[in-house]
């Protein structure tokens, strides 16, 4: 069970993001006396989640049709293309959530004068960013665990999900506190190292693919010392897909994109001052003449 621990943490904290979207909106629809309307916000939310399985199944089965060269390709791109979704996301989330509330409110109060499919439509796309997201990203983390991995990357995603709508509805209950920007901090930051590992996979495979050079060249090899097979073996490849025979341009992935990246994130935010009029250029405004 230890690859379930990664897409445990991914299914948790994107599932605790997209809990909290549902509750947001619902609780603006409770509170403004428009509960009948409920029923289109959950039409949108049941639109995104069956999108966000379809995605799921469409990238299985499409690597399942695929010779060998082309399913390392495919894995290959698609992780990079995970690991810059998840990087962006995560610094939006560190920027985005303070404001996520009043941006939501404001969505839904535009769509309620617009009408129901308006409403459905913001919810759809609420729920449906974070969902396409998630599935790309754990659909990647799976596949970077191996076929040894069995169901335990499916069985963490599951439980993570599980967990992350129990604490969103106790949350909108009023039941639990949770401090939201710390959990989403450091939870951010242990994302980031997954993507790390995510993204030397994805390097890997576009090597196995050919496209890449250096598949042998290795940079290191500790297979002897580390033998993937072992228990600590597979603790570290489960949970920071670490390979024990790493090539060089693997690693310069890792390195290169895990120090700047974290020292980004961790470096202090300081929210955009807001602008100051220019006097003298109100003075020659043609209000002010």
């Amino acid at each position: 069970m230890t690859y379930a621990y990664p897409n445990f943490l991914i299914g948790l904290r994107e599932g605790l993001e997209a809990s909290l979207v549902v509750g947001i909106l619902v609780a603006y629809l409770v509170r403004t006396g428009n509960r009948r309307k409920l029923p289109w916000v959950w039409a949108g939310i049941g639109l995104a989640l069956v999108l966000s399985l379809s995605f799921g199944a469409l990238l299985t089965f499409t690597s399942r049709s695929l010779t060998f060269e082309a399913q390392e390709a495919f894995g290959g791109v698609l992780s990079i293309i995970a690991v810059g979704f998840v990087t962006w996301m995560v610094f939006w989330m560190r920027r985005a959530s303070r404001q996520l509330k009043g941006e939501l409110q404001g969505q839904l109060a535009a769509a309620l004068d617009a009408g129901a499919f308006a409403l459905a439509l913001v919810a759809f796309l609420a729920v449906g960013r974070e969902g396409l997201e998630t599935a790309l990203f754990l659909w990647t983390n799976t596949q970077a665990a191996g076929t040894s991995s069995g169901t335990g990357p499916i069985i963490g995603a599951i439980l993570g999900l599980l967990v992350a709508v129990v604490l969103g509805w106790l949350i909108y209950r009023g039941a639990l506190k949770l401090n939201l920007a710390v959990f989403f901090r450091w939870t951010g930051a242990l994302l980031i190292l997954i993507a790390a590992g995510v993204l030397s996979y994805g390097v890997h495979d576009l090597q196995e693919a050919g496209i890449l050079p250096g598949l042998n060249s290795l940079a290191f090899d500790v297979s002897s010392a580390v033998p993937p097979s072992s228990w600590y073996g597979t603790l570290l490849k489960g949970i920071f897909n670490f390979s024990p025979a790493t090539t060089w341009l693997e690693l310069v992935a890792w390195v290169g994109y895990l120090v700047p990246v974290m020292v980004l994130y961790f470096r202090p935010y300081r929210p955009a001052a807001p602008a100051t009029p220019n006097p003298r250029a109100e003075s020659h405004s043609p209000a002010s003449a």
